[in-house]
Formats: C-alpha cells, structure tokens, sequence
C-alpha cells in the first residue's frame, strides 16, 4: 500500500530529519529580541529550504505590516481532495538563563534519545515534522492523498500581533478544509493527544516611580517610599492566598465547563507526582491554585497570573540607595469567554487602586488574544484518533493546554469554522520556553508517521 511506503520512508529518512531540525535549531531565531531581527529572517529562509526540499511547490516569505516573515507552500494537485493546513512556526523563546542549560541552547545535544536546543521541541520539530510528512508520501506515491498548504509563522511566540493583518491579506492563498497544528504536545512520552482547548493571553508592562534618581537609604530610608517594596505589594494583591487571580470580577465573563467536559476531566489521571517530576518542583514545594479544583482544570480552564520579568536594580552592582523606579511584566492566561482587553483594562484599575504613597503609576498593556475551545468530535477528529492511535500504537488522550496559540481561532474562524487539529511534538518533560528544552526523538518519529496516515484518512473520510 502507498501509505506503507510512505511510513517506511519517514523511517528511512529519519536520520535525516534530526539533522536538518538541528540546523534549524543552530539559528536563535528569536522574535522578541530586536538583536535577532536577522536571525529570524535567517530562520525564515531555511525554513523556506526546507519545504522546498520537500517537495512543496510556490514556496515563498510572505509579512503583513512589518511583520517577521511567514513561510508558505503548497502542494494543490489532488483533484476532488480536501485541502488541509499544515501550521508550525519557526520562531522561538530566548533562552532563558543560560547558565542552566547543560550545553549551550543554540547547539544542539542528543542524548538518551532526546535531542536538546531551543526550538528543539517548541516547535521547529513541527516544521520538520510536516516537510518529512510530505517528503514521505511524494518518496512512496508521487503524491499526496489530498491537497496540503503549509504556512510556518515567525512571531507567534510573541503572541502573532500581525496575524489579523496578515489572514486579511493573504485568506485565499491560505483556504483549507482543515487546520492540521503540530505545536502543541502529547499526554506523555509514548501516549499521543489531541488539544481541544487554549488558553488566551493578555498582559502589561506595569511601571512605578516615586523619584528622579536613586537617594541614600541610610539617609532616607523610612521617608523615601521605595518603588521596589511598592510594586511587589501591588503584585502580590493581584492574587489571593492560593495564587488564583483575586482582582474582583476579572473572570466573570468566563465559559463554565460543560458536563462533557468536566467528566473527560475527571476521568484523566491526576498523576500529581508525576506533574511535579516534569516540571523540576524543588522538594517540600506544593501546587498553586484551589486545591479543590484539579490539577488539568486549573491549568486548562481557570485564569492565572504570572510575573515573567521584574526590574529595579540588579543584585551586582547594588549599593544602600532606594530606587527611582521599578518596573514589572505581567502576563496573564484567560479561558474561553473572557474578554483580552476587558481582562487588561481589569487589571489596569486594579493596580490604580492599590498604588502606595502615591507613587507615579505606568501601565502599558501588552499583545492579548481570546483563547479557543472546540467539541472534540466529528469525522476529523475521529480521522485524527485513527491516525495516532496506529502511529503510537497507544490510544489518544484529548486534552487541553494552559497555553496559547493565537492563530488558531481567527483562522478557523475565518473559514467557518473549519475543524482545527492540534497535536505536537512536546512531552511534559520537554520544558518548553524553559531551560534544557528537549526534544523525546522516538515519539517525534511516530508523530511524523501520524501525520503520514492523518493525510490519508483526511482524504478517505472527508464528506464530501
């Protein structure tokens, strides 16, 4: 059969899709740093090699005002076929603290059979990932079961803030059937998922300043209001003694979940030790959140507030002053019905509130986007169950994800609604936008096989 021949030439070639991924990965294409405006754009092009190599047709860079450059191909020549959306991008977090990667994160380490670097997983994997899926079929078959549009984005780590502009310019390049995403992730290594929730994303940078410049804290101390004591007193009000947001009202406009989906909740193993171990909990530490709502509802469908940068005076080079100034980011994920700007603007009065000694108060609202659920049923979904369930051999597991993808929504939308499959190459234990980010490559492999008989099932079992 085709489809054996094309699973039998991923595994032929798989030796070779750890290479070129760590190509990829040797680029910090790093969107949130305006120093590596050029790396991205560098990212971009071998990302475009990439495809090409593969066999997509019509590759090309394509920006929307200003934008890091997306990358498209296509593949349009199965007459009466679906059209299917292969999505990844090609951008990353910056590294983080360097000193706690083992090796450094641009230079990809394999090592007991995970492949470390930043991107690794998160998600030039899942570029990759969709090029060996059409590489394979066009080895096996000449062609591919159905019709396939890639698109590769270079700033969704940044929350996508082009993306409106960029769906408006470029919506009939991109029409599709379904939206196949490869970044988001599996249950557990050896134990495929698919996402049928997002969080959304919303945020400030948040400023106070009570002077000109830095004064003795000798001299001073005790009159001088320190910005530092201030802001962290402000922070620590937006939430309440388990870490649960606690400004008033702010997730009153949020979706209850369904019966359905509170009783697939329930059935799902809490494995709270196992949680732990994934994400390096320090011994002695325990869980943020009510502990009376479990551990995937807190992390999939209820709001949370984390601090992700704070800066007054570094600890080197410290001396007895008090500071001018300090500055916060905050960044905030929502659940589906909560508004981005609402939850902003919430915030924003919140802190007006409680600002001590009338100190001077900068409040600047970040990137935010809503987050996205579906009704994980219907014939792709059940084509996509299929799919995982022969490449693992190991039953799917649906899940939501704490995180954010903002493309999804607006571009299922902007095609009526059409079904949005999200899987990935991630494991809990791949840490993602933190340190040592890895890559489980054996699951990779299986993903990428998935993806071979996805694009079959796709073509045999889309109403037509």
């Amino acid at each position: 059969m085709e489809t054996t021949g094309a699973v039998e030439a991923v595994r032929r070639e798989f030796d070779g899709s750890i290479e070129v991924l760590e190509e990829l990965v040797r680029i910090p294409s790093i969107s949130a740093a305006p120093e590596h405006v050029d790396d991205v754009a560098r990212s971009a092009a071998a990302t475009a090699a990439v495809l090409e190599a593969a066999g997509l047709e019509h590759v090309c860079q394509l920006a929307a005002d200003g934008s890091h450059p997306y990358v498209v191909g296509e593949w349009t020549h199965a007459e009466g076929a679906p059209t299917v959306l292969l999505y990844a991008h090609h951008d990353v977090q910056p590294p983080g603290i360097v000193a706690n990667w083992a090796t450094e994160p641009f230079e990809p380490r394999r090592d007991a059979g995970r492949l470390y670097g930043r991107g690794s997983a998160d998600d030039k994997a899942g570029v990759v990932a969709h090029a060996g899926a059409v590489a394979a079929w066009l080895a096996a078959a000449g062609e591919l079961p159905c019709n396939v549009r890639v698109l590769v984005e270079g700033e969704e780590e940044i929350g996508s803030p082009n993306l409106e502009a960029f769906l408006t310019a470029h919506l009939d390049e991109l029409a599709a059937d379904v939206l196949v995403l490869a970044d988001a992730g599996n249950w557990k290594v050896g134990v495929p998922a698919l996402t049928y929730s997002l969080r959304g994303l919303a945020g400030a940078d948040v400023r106070v300043r009570a002077l000109d410049g830095p004064v003795h804290s000798g001299m001073a101390g005790g009159v001088v209001p320190d910005p530092a004591m201030a802001l962290a007193t402000m922070l620590a009000s937006l939430v309440d003694e388990h870490g649960d947001i606690a400004v008033p009202g702010f997730a009153d406009d949020a979706v209850s979940l369904t019966p359905e989906e509170r009783a697939r909740i329930a059935a799902l193993p809490g494995d709270a030790e196992r949680v732990k171990r994934s994400w390096g909990f320090r011994p002695g530490v325990g869980f943020a959140g009510d502990p009376g709502v479990s551990l995937w509802e807190r992390i999939w469908r209820r709001p949370s507030l984390t601090v992700t940068g704070f800066d007054s005076h570094p600890i080197k080079g410290s001396s007895n002053q008090i500071v001018a100034r300090a500055a916060a980011r905050i960044s905030v994920r929502l659940v589906p019905g909560q508004d981005p700007h609402r939850a902003n603007e919430l915030l924003r009065r919140h802190l007006e509130a409680v600002v001590p000694w009338g100190l001077e108060l900068e409040f600047r609202p970040l990137g935010a986007s809503p987050a996205w659920r579906c009704e994980p049923t219907g014939w792709a979904f059940e084509a996509a169950q299929r799919a995982l369930r022969a490449g693992f051999d190991a039953e799917p597991v649906l899940m939501g994800v704490g995180g954010s993808i903002p493309f999804v929504g607006p571009f299922a939308e902007a095609f009526g609604g059409i079904p949005a499959l999200l899987l990935g190459p991630a494991d809990p234990t791949s840490a993602i936008h933190g340190e040592n980010e890895s890559l489980h490559l054996d699951d990779w492999r299986k993903l990428i096989e998935s993806e071979v008989l996805l694009l079959a099932e796709l073509a045999a079992t889309h109403p037509s």
